[in-house]
């Protein structure tokens, strides 16, 4: 039975940045997720990666851009209120396979990882931390919105980074 990690989501975070108007970028986060691992080995390369982001969680510290991200025109939260991320390999040369599901579509994606290794915290608790970072076509997944400026570029980029921070307790 491979060991269980549960997210610790007050040392976690899950971000995403996007190009506005091709000059800046907008970060924004999803502020309710949930995680798990499972992996046998110290090195996770074996391990199990589970993820899932609430979509009405959304915030780019803008209520405006955060309704219009929610609605049809992007994640059509009513209809598919979540993210989902399932890994199919453990952590190999610093990178994790998986697949990818937003608005219902589902892509294969590869994302980078940063295992930080392990420790014991002044309470006894086994901790490990993860960095992913990756990057998806937004049009894959059916959020096409979109708009020109005069010069041409977009306003909103159809790269979208994906950078998630995930810290997990030995169940």
């Amino acid at each position: 039975m491979m060991a269980k990690w549960n997210l610790d989501a007050s040392h976690s975070e899950v971000q995403f940045k996007v190009k506005h108007m091709v000059i800046s970028t907008v970060t924004g986060s999803f502020d309710q997720f949930t995680a798990t691992a499972e992996s046998n080995a110290d090195d996770f390369t074996d391990a199990k990666f589970t993820f899932s982001a609430d979509v009405t969680s959304i915030n780019t510290k803008n209520a405006d851009r955060d309704g219009h991200l929610k609605s049809d025109d992007f994640f059509s939260a009513d209809q598919y209120p979540q993210i989902r991320f399932e890994s199919n390999t453990g952590i190999v040369d610093g990178k994790i396979s998986g697949e990818i599901e937003i608005k219902g579509s589902k892509q294969p994606i590869v994302l980078s990882a940063d295992f930080g290794g392990e420790i014991v915290d002044p309470w006894g608790m086994t901790r490990v931390g993860f960095e992913f970072e990756g990057e998806i076509n937004r049009k894959d997944f059916g959020l096409s919105w979109t708009a020109t400026t005069e010069a041409g570029g977009l306003v909103v980029s159809d790269k979208v980074k994906l950078l998630v921070n995930l810290e997990f307790v030995k169940a």
